[in-house]
């Protein structure tokens, strides 16, 4: 037994010794350059982080700020009046003209009331649907109920835009089953406008919401009713706080994607015109760039209004 011990024990130690030669000479083979930025880089942490970031850095700022300074600098040009050629001409008319010709303004504000409707709407639908999937269902039933909620994601925005003009059109399902009732379906319209963007952004409302009553610890929900507090008092006072973070998130996608639209518009608004709409036109039928970059602006300001408002409720550092 002992002369066993003594072999396994001189095996374990020869076993052992080619490791270490093996880890000496992949670390012989590595680069000498290679070896210096490493050592480098591990005594500069802060330089560690920035060549860590600079890549991914330097898209975002490619993609964003870069095409904005550049949607900019193009809403202060102009359009030849005869030749319908773009001039890079510096002029603020455009931005002035988007800013306070009376028709921009009514479809400014047709487009922040399709924006907030829709929100608000979809901030209702989503919170019963939320706890219910998060406080209420089995484990089994969540998981079902979580594909449900993702399946209409995987098909088409398309198809699902002009499956809402089927059902709201004269003759379909909608018309059909209020017939009775003595009321006809809404058709094309705003109210289309609505009802179709309620139904595209309601799983990007739903999620984050039931991300966060997920979270909740459910200790914290016994121990308030430990203390006395009725089911409505722990929802006002102790789940709902919590879950702002996640309705905040769901308002962001829900208001932006609704204030940039204009397909599903198109598709269900009949003659409802949104900002879209107009940036499409003059980009597409008139070739007023300029205009249409001017008009773009004005989502771009509502939105950052919004973060800018959302952000001092600090639900955003809770995200």
């Amino acid at each position: 037994m002992i002369v066993e011990d003594d072999s396994q024990n001189t095996l374990s130690v020869l076993a052992a010794g080619q490791t270490d030669a093996a880890r000496s000479n992949v670390a012989l083979s590595v680069s000498p350059r290679r070896h210096v930025i490493s050592s480098f880089l591990y005594n500069h942490p802060v330089l560690h982080r920035v060549a860590l970031l600079a890549l991914p850095v330097g898209w975002m700022g490619l993609v964003y700020i870069v095409a904005l300074v550049a949607l900019l600098i193009t809403a202060l040009w102009s359009v030849n009046e005869y030749t319908g050629q773009v001039e890079m001409t510096w002029t603020a008319a455009n931005i002035i003209s988007a800013f306070t010709d009376a028709l921009y303004l009514s479809v400014t504000a047709r487009t922040l009331l399709i924006a907030v409707l829709v929100t608000v709407v979809d901030i209702l639908l989503a919170f019963p649907i939320a706890f219910f999937m998060a406080r209420m269902a089995s484990k089994r039933s969540k998981k079902v109920l979580v594909v449900m909620i993702l399946t209409p994601l995987w098909a088409s925005y398309l198809v699902k835009a002009y499956a809402w003009r089927s059902v709201l059109s004269g003759s379909g399902l909608v018309d059909w089953l209020l017939r009775p009732l003595g009321i006809t379906s809404p058709g094309y319209g705003l109210v289309a406008v609505i009802v179709t963007e309620v139904y595209l952004w309601l799983p990007y409302v739903v999620m984050p919401i039931f991300t966060a009553f997920e979270q909740v610890p459910e200790s914290l929900l016994e121990a308030s009713g430990d203390l006395g507090a009725t089911s409505w008092m722990t929802i006002r006072d102790i789940l709902l706080p919590l879950i702002v973070p996640g309705v905040v998130a769901g308002s962001i996608f829900s208001f932006s994607l609704s204030m940039g639209d204009y397909i599903a518009v198109g598709i269900v608004g009949g003659k409802t015109q949104v900002l879209g709409n107009l940036i499409y036109t003059d980009v597409g039928v008139a070739n007023n760039t300029p205009m249409a970059a001017a008009l773009a602006l004005i989502p771009i300001i509502i939105i950052g209004l919004y973060l800018t408002l959302v952000s001092r409720t600090g639900a955003l550092k809770r995200l």
